[in-house]
């Protein structure tokens, strides 16, 4: 497991005039008796900043935000093909994950806040790296070293997302013993279960199956790390969208080996 960065917020101190400065910036009168009478300053006038400066300012967001700043943060997510949650000004769990894919899919550091950094960097075209480059134009790519499943249509990729696959270690559980590992290879979609089903090892949303008891399905786990028995868990609302797109037969391709020096 590795640790998410804590963006640092430096407080800003106005430094107070000297006492020289202060008379010069402070009117003044001068009584009768030639004695200097300070003059109090004008009260400051009332702030006239519109909503678009406003959204302008530099901004930390963060998980439990709420308010235009996050529904602006989840626009540029879903127009990335990050986000398919509702636009509702919530930093909630599925926003998180969004933050993450973006986050993976642009080699930054991983965070749960959001700065002017990310925020600017959502508005510039991102450099896409191809798993397969001769694979069919409509295919999914797995890259277990990122931790990040991209789907494409006529070679564009049309959603990014946060995953977390096998674990690597062997398990025991309710009576079932292997090993927990995302194979690596080429292969098709084979059997599709929608809406929830559970089995002798959790619940999965969405199922679809791409070789023997492994599949791409949504989950309400989907950490920083890889924790499944060798499926492919996807945040709940991305797994709607998949599960919308991906038909039977088509191809998946799995690549790479989970390091966390990748995330670093």
């Amino acid at each position: 497991m590795f640790a998410l960065s804590a963006a640092a917020v430096v407080p800003f101190t106005e430094t107070p005039l000297p006492a020289s400065a202060a008379s010069a910036a402070t009117p003044a009168t001068t009584s009768a008796a030639g004695a200097v009478r300070l003059l109090s300053p004008p009260p400051p006038a009332e702030s006239t900043t519109t909503e678009e400066e406003a959204e302008s300012k530099p901004v930390l967001l963060r998980p439990g935000d709420k308010g235009a700043a996050v529904r602006t943060l989840q626009r540029k997510l879903h127009r990335g093909r990050y986000y398919f949650g509702p636009i509702n000004g919530k930093y909630d769990e599925q926003t998180k994950f969004a933050v993450w894919a973006f986050q993976k899919h642009k080699r930054m550091m991983l965070s749960n806040q959001v700065g002017p950094k990310m925020l600017s960097a959502l508005d510039k075209p991102v450099r896409h790296k191809v798993l397969v480059p001769q694979g069919a134009a409509n295919r999914v790519e797995i890259n277990l070293t990122k931790q990040l499943l991209v789907v494409y249509r006529s070679r564009r990729p049309v959603l990014i997302s946060h995953i977390s696959t096998g674990a690597e270690v062997r398990y025991c559980e309710n009576g079932r013993c292997g090993n927990a590992i995302t194979p690596v290879g080429d292969f098709r979609v084979l059997r599709r279960a929608p809406g929830w089903t559970t089995g002798p090892l959790g619940s999965m949303y969405n199922s679809l199956y791409f070789t023997g008891a492994i599949a791409m399905h949504g989950s309400t786990k989907v950490p920083l790390r890889p924790a499944s028995h060798g499926c492919v868990r996807l945040p709940l609302e991305t797994s709607k969208r998949l599960y919308q797109m991906v038909k039977i037969g088509e191809p998946v391709h799995v690549r790479g080996k989970f390091s966390v020096r990748a995330f670093r």
